[in-house]
């Protein structure tokens, strides 16, 4: 009998202790929220973190707060939530970028794996190679074909090493089997000036970087990154179509939380998300950046981190990329 009391007891004290958060989560949210991001304002994550949270604060009657903490390996930012209460109201925007620091670093000094919680992705795009106008190399295949032809005598330019996009030229060194040198620079805007001046002879970038250029026809996109054709760049082959072996990178955006928070939380987070990114209007403006909004499952987002790790690990290590 007095074990069946304790029992009983113990079970009144958990289920008053658990009334609070489910309290919290049924009527999440009743403030404002914070997504924090590990990129300065202006690039790829800033804008698609813009536009779908505009959205969805208004679908879920409160206002997103974006805070731009940039910093080596995503480490100041993730610190910032990982120091906030596991409520919902303090997210973080994890990246392709967060699987490249994994293996990056000596000591990233968090896990993404074991201390967030995943949401949902937000937005998926490719990296477009592109060539001067009127150069030698119209196409992917005239670039591999003359890389082979004379070895280590063309570059390719990318920003920092270590980024996706130096990672995706040191993949793309791999699966086409070509001999080419890869020019780090510090920005997008350095890495065109570099092309248009002909220093380099290809460069890979995110499509917001090259667009006008494009347009301007100063420059040919001759390839793109992903496992399939762009909707909005149709005519221009991937990298794998155009014989580049079996490369596939693709880079995305997507809200975490910190371990804790409350699965009711999440679950809500997840089908507002899923709404959003589903309406016309927010996808049109995200495809005139490159962008492919798409939520997906918790489980589908926490997936594709674990591969990426393991798949960009295995670069850094074949490119004798020294960790940071």
């Amino acid at each position: 009998m007095n074990r069946r009391r304790a029992s009983i007891a113990g079970l009144v004290a958990l289920a008053a202790a658990l009334m609070p958060q489910f309290a919290c989560a049924q009527g999440y949210p009743t403030r404002p929220i914070r997504l924090i991001l590990p990129f300065g304002p202006g690039g790829v994550a800033d804008v698609t973190a813009r536009i779908v949270t505009e959205k969805l604060g208004d679908k879920l009657g409160q206002r997103f707060v974006i805070e731009n903490m940039p910093g080596a390996g995503g480490i100041t930012a993730a610190r910032a939530v990982l120091s906030s209460p596991p409520d919902g109201y303090t997210l973080a925007l994890l990246s392709n970028g967060t699987a490249v620091s994994v293996s990056l670093f000596k000591s990233l000094k968090f896990d993404p794996l074991t201390d967030f919680a995943p949401v949902s992705s937000m937005g998926y795009f490719d990296f477009i190679f592109v060539t001067k106008k009127d150069s030698p190399y119209a196409t992917l295949a005239d670039f591999i074909k003359a890389a082979k032809a004379k070895p280590g005598t063309l570059n390719v330019g990318t920003i920092n090493v270590g980024s996706t996009q130096n990672l995706s030229a040191q993949l793309f060194k791999s699966t086409a089997g070509v001999d080419v040198t890869i020019v780090p620079f510090r920005s997008s805007p350095d890495v065109l000036i570099a092309l248009l001046r002909g220093d380099i002879q290809m460069a890979i970038e995110n499509y917001t970087a090259v667009q006008s250029h494009i347009a301007d026809h100063a420059v040919v996109a001759v390839a793109s990154s992903g496992s399939a054709r762009t909707s909005f760049m149709a005519e221009v082959p991937t990298v794998k179509e155009a014989g580049g072996g079996g490369f596939e990178a693709q880079s995305w955006n997507a809200i975490f939380a910190p371990k804790g928070t409350p699965p009711e939380v999440i679950n809500k987070l997840n089908a507002a998300l899923r709404e959003v990114l589903d309406q016309p209007d927010l996808k049109k403006r995200a495809l005139e950046l490159g962008i492919e909004a798409k939520a997906s499952t918790p489980d589908e987002i926490m997936g594709r981190l674990k591969d990426d790790i393991g798949k960009w690990s295995a670069v850094i290590d074949r490119a004798g990329i020294e960790k940071q």
